[in-house]
């Protein structure tokens, strides 16, 4: 067999050998803030659960004429009590281990962040005063 001819099969078998390989892309969670002012606030994920990894937040604003923010808190455990500034109405931030957060996102718009989360459970949530304690909260947890 001609040089050529091994050198190509030799190059197609390594070809087809790269392309069967996982790829180690970043996974995507998109979070819907919703809520305004005196009605009900929320937080809503696509994924609850992802592996351990490289993960970028999408957050969007969904409300008519108030600001969200998204803070993500790494939880010792999914039953941890979180901390409130007293007369605030806001959660002690300076009391938990924030991974990060998507800041002040206006209505209708959107803004993302990414972080490398290992394996544990994690709170999302919105820390403008009063949204916290009106629901806008998810539990999220990252496997192995």
């Amino acid at each position: 067999m001609p040089i050529s001819m091994k050198r190509s099969l030799w190059l197609g078998a390594a070809m087809l050998a790269v392309s069967s390989l996982p790829a180690f892309a970043d996974t995507t969670v998109n979070v819907d803030l919703t809520g305004d002012a005196g009605d009900k606030m929320g937080m809503m994920l696509d994924h609850d659960s992802v592996p351990a990894g490289k993960i970028t937040f999408v957050v969007k604003n969904d409300a008519m004429a108030t600001n969200h923010e998204m803070v993500v808190i790494k939880l010792k455990n999914k039953n941890d009590e979180i901390p409130m500034m007293k007369g605030k109405h806001r959660v002690d931030e300076d009391k938990l281990k924030s991974m990060g957060e998507v800041e002040d996102v206006e209505p209708g718009k959107s803004g993302e962040m990414s972080a490398d989360l290992k394996a544990g459970d994690y709170l999302l949530l919105c820390n403008l005063k009063g949204h916290f304690e009106a629901g806008m909260t998810s539990h999220f947890t990252v496997t192995k």
